[in-house]
């Protein structure tokens, strides 16, 4: 199920917060990261809102408040959008009424830029402040907003990697900080096998040999490793903690040959 959002769609219950401008990540980096979240099935709120005002929404700002974690991704434009930094401040404000987890990400943008406010950002602060001579302790909070949440434990995606990897890697580490385990892709194999079972059960009431017998058996073997592999997994269960069931066969049974690695 995909967990979008826009201004006249009501939001089903979400644990996570996409931040981000629109021109730059939409359809490349954060497109990528909501499919990826979605897949490992953390309910997450991206603004689809393509129209928005001077002000940001009620509802947005909802939004924000009911998230667990929010994901910041700082790129080269996100300074010059009013809409972002008011985001961000809100953000910030949650980190400190609700405890909300923070995740910055920097896509193509240099850390120390956002933190500074150099490069495209002090382009960005330069239309800010002439804007906003008015008003310049609005400009100063945006400031601060961006100095604080470049210096919290994030992703720098300026590195030489594959951005299918760096997407990979992101969304299991917001598993991690929501204290969540994946299990969806052993339920999948769990149910395909089920229902191999029950054809191969029918095809043994049908034609009862030794070798139809031995294959349903085997399927149902299987069946349970899994569920066991998913019990484990979802107890967060480490090798050591299961050391006393001896052989590597066991082990392997539990799971720890696992291609989800958490």
């Amino acid at each position: 199920m995909a967990w979008a959002t826009s201004s006249s769609t009501p939001q089903e219950k979400h644990e996570v917060f996409l931040s981000f401008r629109g021109e730059d990540t939409r359809y490349t980096f954060t497109g990528h990261l909501h499919a990826t979240l979605t897949r490992l099935q953390i309910k997450t709120y991206i603004d689809y809102n393509l129209q928005r005002g001077d002000e940001i929404s009620s509802s947005l700002l909802r939004a924000i408040e009911d998230a667990k974690l929010s994901v910041v991704v700082f790129s080269k434009n996100y300074g010059n959008s009013k809409w972002c930094l008011d985001e961000l401040v809100k953000i910030l404000e949650c980190k400190r009424t609700k405890g909300q987890i923070i995740l910055p990400i920097f896509y193509d943008i240099d850390p120390s830029h956002v933190r500074n406010q150099t490069g495209s950002y002090a382009e960005a602060f330069v239309k800010h402040e002439r804007l906003f001579k008015g008003n310049l302790d609005k400009v100063q909070k945006w400031r601060a907003a961006l100095r604080e949440a470049a210096n919290y434990s994030g992703w720098d995606c300026s590195v030489n990697r594959m951005e299918s990897e760096v997407v990979e890697k992101i969304a299991k580490d917001v598993l991690e900080k929501l204290n969540r385990v994946y299990v969806g892709d052993l339920d999948q194999q769990i149910a395909k096998l089920e229902q191999l079972a029950q054809l191969q059960y029918q095809f043994f009431q049908t034609i009862p040999t030794i070798q139809n017998c031995q294959n349903h058996q085997a399927t149902v073997e299987r069946i349970n490793e899994l569920k066991m592999e998913r019990s484990v997994r979802m107890l967060r269960l480490s090798p050591d903690m299961l050391s006393h069931l001896g052989n590597s066969s066991t082990k392997n049974s539990f799971g720890f040959s696992s291609s989800f690695d958490m």
